[in-house]
């Protein structure tokens, strides 16, 4: 046999176990399920990231909205705005094991990285709510702006950054002294956060400002203000509500809410590179691991929009619970 059928025959042998080894990898980067929680259902919806098809639901308490893994990684945390407290769902099981008291209205929280404290934004009462995560019980409250929503705890998890939706700012806190130290002016109505992976800039999206916010976390102070546009929108319809990041965080994703777009923007250029139409009321988003597929909660159109972030398209749409809020990935 010549040295070119000696190469061509050895290709032809490892062909199929690459094909198979591309196509394992392939797989299991769509493992997994999306949880997305249902205002209305008063449940979660289970949608398998393979298939794309709704699997199951999990009942919950009362009006579930933000949802975060726990830092253990086995457990989903949910909000749940008309029972004042947070469901605690483990993964294994997709059953409640026990109940958090987050106190009135809990809207956004997040989690100390050792998993012991929450800290949770209570609406009604201007409050940031202190969660002891051992006991289930609220321990204390530090005074914010009106109407806070946003919460994001800092890298080191000293401070806390917290918008009030009623006095356009967002709220430095500092957690060891449980004292606001600085206020940063925000678009209108600030809503949720993002941090880039090295923690520099904190990006706040500005509902009624058809912007996000960027501030430098060092010197504490805006650095600029991404405006988004739509063709065919009024200003008044593009509502940024939800936003994540790219791990690499050279990539950002804002659900534009009533403008029925999420917009995708250069981190470094801070400018939007893409516009895709999903489903009505863009709200929560998130970003699968291998960063290929965005995944979005349309709030009036009851559904959750599969997008391909490669060719930037709404591949899929999937019939969920009534009014979705969040959704989360578990793979």
């Amino acid at each position: 046999m010549t040295a070119a059928l000696q190469r061509a025959a050895l290709a032809a042998a490892l062909f199929p176990a690459l094909i198979g080894a591309l196509s394992g990898a392939s797989l299991a980067q769509a493992q997994g399920v999306a949880y997305v929680s249902s205002e209305k259902d008063h449940a979660l919806t289970i949608v398998d990231l393979k298939s794309g098809a709704v699997t199951s639901t999990v009942s919950t308490c009362q009006r579930p909205r933000h949802m975060q893994v726990a830092p253990d990684g086995k457990h989903l945390l949910v909000a749940c705005g008309d029972a004042g407290q947070a469901d605690m769902i483990d993964l294994a099981s997709r059953k409640s094991v026990r109940k958090l008291a987050l106190g009135g209205d809990p809207e956004i929280f997040d989690v100390t990285a050792d998993g012991k404290t929450l800290y949770v934004t209570n609406e009604e009462d201007a409050e940031l709510g202190i969660v002891d995560m051992a006991s289930g019980k609220r321990t204390g409250a530090i005074k914010v702006g009106e109407e806070p929503e946003g919460i994001k705890l800092s890298p080191d998890g000293k401070t806390a950054y917290v918008t009030s939706e009623v006095a356009s700012l967002v709220h430095v806190v500092d957690l060891a002294s449980g004292k606001v130290t600085r206020n940063i002016a925000a678009g209108k109505r600030p809503r949720r956060f993002a941090l880039t992976p090295d923690g520099a800039q904190l990006w706040v999206t500005n509902e009624l400002g058809a912007s996000v916010t960027v501030i430098d976390t060092k010197a504490q102070t805006v650095i600029d203000t991404i405006k988004f546009t739509v063709k065919g929108a009024r200003a008044a319809d593009i509502t940024p509500v939800g936003i994540t990041m790219g791990r690499d965080g050279k990539r950002a994703f804002v659900s534009l809410g009533q403008a029925n777009h999420v917009a995708f923007v250069d981190v470094a250029s801070r400018k939007t590179t893409d516009l895709v139409l999903v489903g009505k009321r863009a709200w929560g988003l998130a970003l699968d691991k291998a960063e290929k597929t965005l995944y979005v909660v349309n709030g009036l159109s009851d559904d959750l929009s599969i997008v391909d972030v490669a060719s930037a398209k709404a591949t899929r749409t999937v019939k969920v619970g009534r009014v979705p809020h969040s959704v989360v990935l578990v793979e």
